[in-house]
């Protein structure tokens, strides 16, 4: 039996190129892949594939002697992508781009033309593990906690997890680094962006030239209705935020509704924010089937948040509620919310109504 093929995802990053060079070591016959992504008109390129990038990852790939690819898939990013994260803004919501990114491009069109240029799997440099258990794929959290990755794959299903590789799942960063600079990589010590890689610098101002999106001023009420004071386009709020808002109160004051509505803005004191309940849409599941019935699990309702006990119950459809056993501060429409059992990831979806 020949090598299994991999393609490996890269960004020209450390975790990537670790990624690639593991897989090499382990006599994986690896092919390097890199996307090539829309990004803000009259910027730099795509931060995930600035001119850089592009040159570390093919550097690593000369120096491996494996196929460098690039795939132009920026039409794809701007319709599934981008105009997802313009839309929801639009709506008075706070989306994850990345969320779209990993559902509709990465383990969507790149694991396709993985598998059209006759590859057995993609892999990624994610911090998340793949376990295969009595014949169903499972995805479980990265070893390393402070950077577990998994609430980004939460839309991943057999069919995605049967073809995917993370070879990073069982290290820590510093494990990873340490490796780069063992072999001498030139990513070891390249800093990782944050920042929404398709915009030149502070979203809201792009988000201020896209069609559909208004910036259009409004009333800031309390919980009460008084007027506050005025708010300056509700698309530059997001809930839980507490500065920028112009107000002088006695207590801090946080953004607790965005009313698109009334195009209102209502806040509140730091207290008003808890919220007990959630209900998702776009809900899925890991194991490809619902969980029928009601289950105890732990949520995580952002990328940072830490995972809170809580009640799933699957409502029909691609719904489901969750409700926690303590109130949770900011819960964001348009936010992931996913759903573990220990360091098993059962699914999520995207936050839609919050009581």
């Amino acid at each position: 039996m020949g090598k299994e093929t991999v393609l490996v995802a890269m960004s020209g990053g450390v975790d990537s190129s670790i990624a690639a060079v593991l897989l090499h070591e382990q006599g994986y016959q690896v092919m390097g892949g890199m996307m090539r992504l829309w990004a803000e008109e009259g910027g730099p390129t795509n931060r995930c594939c600035s001119p850089q990038a592009m040159d570390d990852a093919s550097r690593l790939c000369q120096m491996l002697d494996v196929p460098f690819h690039i795939f132009d898939f920026e039409d794809e990013f701007k319709r599934h992508v981008v105009d997802y994260f313009v839309s929801e803004y639009g709506r008075g919501r706070t989306p994850n781009p990345c969320l779209a990114c990993n559902r509709e491009i990465k383990f969507g069109l790149l694991l396709e033309r993985a598998m059209a240029l006759g590859a057995n799997y993609l892999a990624t440099g994610h911090y998340a593990r793949v376990r295969r258990e009595n014949g169903q794929y499972q995805l479980l959290k990265g070893v390393d906690a402070g950077k577990d990755q998994s609430y980004v794959l939460c839309m991943l299903g057999q069919d995605e997890l049967a073809h995917l590789l993370l070879p990073l799942g069982g290290y820590t960063k510093e494990d990873v680094r340490a490796m780069a600079l063992e072999r001498e990589l030139t990513a070891a010590d390249r800093e990782e962006s944050q920042e929404i890689c398709f915009t030149m610098g502070d979203y809201r101002q792009f988000l201020s030239i896209q069609p559909g999106v208004v910036f259009e001023s409004g009333p800031i009420l309390d919980v009460e209705g008084r007027v506050m004071g005025r708010h300056k386009g509700l698309p530059a709020y997001t809930i839980g935020q507490r500065e920028g808002l112009g107000i002088a109160a006695p207590q801090a004051l946080y953004v607790l509704e965005i009313d698109t509505k009334r195009n209102a803005l209502v806040v509140g004191q730091r207290s008003d924010l808890a919220r007990r309940e959630l209900t998702a849409k776009e809900v899925s599941f890991v194991s490809g089937r619902p969980q029928l019935e009601p289950v105890h699990i732990t949520a995580k309702i952002r990328y940072r948040a830490v995972a809170s006990e809580a009640l799933l119950t699957y409502v029909g459809g691609d719904a489901a509620k969750v409700r926690f056993m303590e109130p949770q501060p900011a819960i964001t429409p348009g936010q992931g919310v996913v759903f573990y059992q220990g360091d098993i990831v059962l699914g999520g979806g995207i936050i839609d109504e919050v009581r």
